[in-house]
């Protein structure tokens, strides 16, 4: 079980700190950068330390236009980058790499700034030089690439064999995915500090995350009181009543960022238009995300049906190939869960639910580990939300949801998952 431990020191001190260590140890460093405000609080972090201590050396940014963008956020980042130059070197990325598509099940996957598509592209080539797909220097690149390998591949690349910094403004408190990557414990670290993770099979490319500790209320008092520049889409979101925690700069098609795709035609109408004609799907999900329609809120189960055969109802309505996906990973789900089972709180089990006398051998050690002798139609809300085990209700809204990579059932996608995806992605764009 891991402790958070405090110190005596506020989370700007600690960053600073953290900001020299990282001067101080590597070669190379370079910036992973959204546009964001945990992004834009690492820059203005690492330029400040480099103004105080007379840094001449450029540190590397690394920004992935995705194309489906605010003008604002864009228009930020330009002056972001002009208004520094002196110690940036821009890697402005405009390169059709594949991303998430949670609107349909035809087309899972969009690739921004692809040249088959131009006509519909949301924006064009931004006014600043940048990467395209004709004019790169990246050796390792091809069309399709997923992101996250792209982001690796770079890392290697701008390294070049030095002892090399990536700066990552991840937060812990965000999510639990995004405090297990600092708190984990068995993970390749420098100098066993839990605030970096080797990423490379050398010694040479770390991920340093300064401002892992930081809160929301920091990131916003650190940029009144320093007078740090910020994204002013910021503003325009809470104008429009957005909540801190759910303000998100990133490309609007994924599951989880699907929520906000109405936000445009809010905030900017004319890239609304846009952004709905730009994948399939996306008008859709414009109207019914955050409904019943596409899983969310509570929702009910029509006259006559079980959760278990309005499942395989859903399933029948699907693509046969796509329908296939889901049974293997819906086989997968229920034989963990009748087999291997998990640790639960043994004062509330459902009837379905037996302790199968092993314990267990990881995190809560020692623990009674529940199986289940059947699935269970449904459990309790709070129980499912809390993934405590499992129920056809949660694989049916899984299905609602277009979860195609059944995260909501915590699985993750693998790299053969993600080609044979691919694999459906032409076959029916070619239909």
């Amino acid at each position: 079980m891991t402790v958070k431990k405090y110190l005596d020191k506020n989370v700007y001190e600690a960053a600073v700190e953290r900001i020299d260590f990282i001067f101080k140890n590597f070669e190379k460093i370079y910036l992973s950068f959204s546009g964001g405000k945990d992004s834009g609080i690492m820059l203005n972090l690492a330029l400040d330390y480099m103004k105080k201590n007379n840094i001449t050396k450029k540190i590397g940014i690394l920004f992935i236009d995705l194309e489906a963008q605010y003008k604002v956020t864009i228009e930020y980042i330009k002056e972001t980058f002009i208004e520094n130059s002196d110690m940036l070197d821009v890697y402005w990325c405009c390169l059709p790499l594949n991303l998430r598509n949670s609107l349909s099940v035809f087309e899972p996957f969009w690739t921004p700034w692809d040249l088959d598509n131009k006509e519909k592209w949301v924006r064009n080539y931004p006014d600043f030089p940048c990467i395209t797909e004709r004019k790169h220097p990246f050796k390792f690149f091809r069309k399709n690439m997923e992101f996250e390998e792209f982001i690796y591949k770079f890392g290697e690349w701008y390294a070049n064999g030095k002892k090399t910094a990536c700066l990552v403004g991840i937060r812990s408190d965000e999510s639990f995915n995004r405090f297990r990557t600092i708190a984990f414990k068995h993970k390749s670290m420098l100098r066993n500090i839990s605030w970096t993770t080797k990423i490379s099979k050398t010694e040479k490319l770390y991920s340093c995350y300064p401002i892992y500790d930081w809160k929301n209320r920091d990131i916003w008092i650190a940029s009144y009181k320093f007078n740090w520049d910020y994204n002013k889409l910021y503003d325009l979101f809470y104008k429009a009543g957005l909540k801190l925690d759910k303000m998100r700069i990133c490309q609007p098609y994924g599951d989880d960022q699907r929520i906000g795709l109405n936000l445009f035609r809010v905030i900017e109408p004319e890239t609304w238009a846009k952004v709905v004609n730009r994948v399939s799907g996306a008008n859709f999900g414009n109207i019914y995300c955050g409904s019943k329609a596409l899983g969310y809120r509570k929702i009910k189960l029509p006259e006559g049906h079980t959760w278990k055969s309005y499942t395989r109802l859903l399933l029948e309505t699907l693509p046969r190939a796509v329908s296939d996906s889901y049974k293997k990973k819906f086989a997968k789900f229920i034989k963990h869960w009748k087999s291997k089972g998990s640790v639960v709180n043994t004062s509330w089990m459902p009837e379905e639910a037996v302790l199968s006398g092993e314990f267990s051998s990881r995190g809560r050690k020692n623990q009674p580990l529940v199986v289940y002798r059947d699935i269970p139609d449904k459990l309790p809300f709070w129980a499912e939300s809390k993934k405590l085990g499992p129920s056809w209700r949660r694989m049916a809204v899984c299905v609602l949801k277009n979860d195609q990579l059944c995260r909501s059932l915590s699985f993750s996608q693998t790299k053969k998952q993600r080609e044979r995806m691919q694999i459906l992605l032409e076959k029916y764009r070619i239909i």
